[in-house]
């Protein structure tokens, strides 16, 4: 069976079809999201079978922030230039075969070294699913649909930490993610069309004016600031997520079995900030407003989660008040993007900016919240956290006042 070929028109394609693809395209960015969720719950399994250190361990998810890091505005030109789609189907066949390589790796460093692969792999899907929704939903849907795909990350981690621990050996983790990715692609390939020749925007076919186009997004003020916003969220949200079960079980004194579904269930509610997201922007609510109420809502949060001041369920409570806040933000940049890019053809390399910024912070975040918590304890966290939030005000406010002019262009 051959894949459909379809006019460059969302408001030509039924809606019915659309709303498959943005299904399709949430559940594989989930399934990918499930291949960085697998190392966490695997680490006891893999520190007994390989009798690694918790730092080697640590590399297994690290190494994908430092890939996503370097590689996003690389992977977003790529993506203008090769296609959404053919990028999309290539990032689930890379994860299927770093998967697969990793579920047989004799020894820790062949697994380094296929987790490098699926690093690669989810990089491409996190750069084209947002440039396949952008070309495919219609653009009143746009909104809702970049809300439903920014879930796609929380609701990875909170199924990997969900039914992680109903498998005894890491191996089926492994394969199984590997099988998942695999029906995933073929999905793709059937359902989501290619772009038509006669409707494709130009693009040189000289590399030199790629480079030069990218270097202009990198030099544009909106692409920036989104992914400046983008790294100071994801700093904010490592801060608190990557130490959540330490901190229930040395603050809140949780029991170690329940510090799993609990750091999950936090994790989880980050998704309804992104849902609520869509909706709110499809109902005219300010793009900058949004993000100044949910930055500032995740420093007074975080605040309060880290400084000792709470009882335990309250404290709790906070953490999912920040989770679920926080996901406005993510929802909020990723529907910003056809407005800001340079080019409809330069959206990719925006989202592979902003990608870079995410990665950015997922890197400095536990490192400033590390040398903070040595040196002043959860309190000094809660600094992090706070001072991360008023920059990201900050950001905000400026976003606006680039939001308004171009609207303003747009109107004279």
């Amino acid at each position: 069976m051959t894949s459909m070929v379809l006019p460059d028109r969302s408001q030509a394609m039924p809606a019915a079809l659309q709303r498959t693809i943005v299904t399709l395209l949430v559940g594989s960015g989930v399934v990918s999201s499930l291949q960085i969720g697998k190392a966490v719950v695997a680490a006891p399994l893999l520190q007994a079978d390989f009798n690694v250190s918790l730092t080697a361990l640590g590399w297994l998810t690290g190494m994908f922030a430092v890939f996503g890091f370097l590689g996003g505005i690389p992977a977003g030109a790529i993506v203008s230039r090769v296609g959404d789609r053919r990028i999309f189907i290539l990032g689930l066949a890379v994860i299927v075969l770093g998967s697969a390589l990793g579920a047989l790796a004799p020894a820790f460093a062949v697994l380094l070294m296929a987790r490098a692969i699926e690093g690669l792999g989810i990089l491409l899907i996190a750069v084209a699913g947002p440039a396949i929704l952008q070309r495919v939903v219609d653009p009143s849907r746009r909104d809702v649909a970049f809300g439903l795909w920014s879930c796609f990350m929380p609701i990875g981690m909170a199924l990997a930490m969900l039914i992680g621990p109903f498998f005894v050996d890491w191996h089926m983790l492994w394969w199984g993610g590997a099988a998942l990715a695999a029906v995933a692609a073929y999905a793709v390939f059937l359902i989501v069309p290619t772009r038509a020749a006669s409707t494709a925007p130009a693009l040189s076919s000289s590399w030199r004016s790629l480079v030069a186009n990218t270097w202009l997004t990198m030099r544009s003020r909106g692409p920036v600031l989104m992914a400046v916003c983008f790294a100071l969220y994801s700093l904010m949200f490592l801060a608190l997520f990557n130490f959540l079960p330490v901190l229930l079980n040395q603050r809140m004194q949780v029991a170690h079995g329940w510090a799993g579904p609990l750091s999950a269930l936090a994790t989880g509610a980050n998704i309804v900030g992104n849902l609520a997201a869509g909706h709110l922007l499809a109902r005219g609510v300010g793009r900058a407003k949004l993000i100044v109420f949910a930055a500032a809502t995740m420093g007074i949060a975080g605040l309060g989660v880290f400084l000792p001041v709470f009882p335990d369920t309250v404290t709790f409570l906070l953490c999912v008040l920040f989770a679920a806040v926080g996901g406005l933000i993510p929802a909020t940049l990723f529907s910003t993007v056809p407005i800001l890019a340079p080019s409809a053809v330069l959206a990719p390399v925006v989202v592979g900016l902003m990608n870079s910024g995410v990665n950015f912070g997922q890197v400095i975040g536990p490192v400033l919240v590390s040398g903070a918590f040595e040196a002043l304890g959860w309190p000094g966290a809660g600094a992090v956290v706070a001072v991360a939030a008023l920059l990201a005000i900050t950001v905000a406010i400026a976003l606006g006042i680039a939001l308004q002019a171009i609207a303003k262009r747009a109107s004279t």
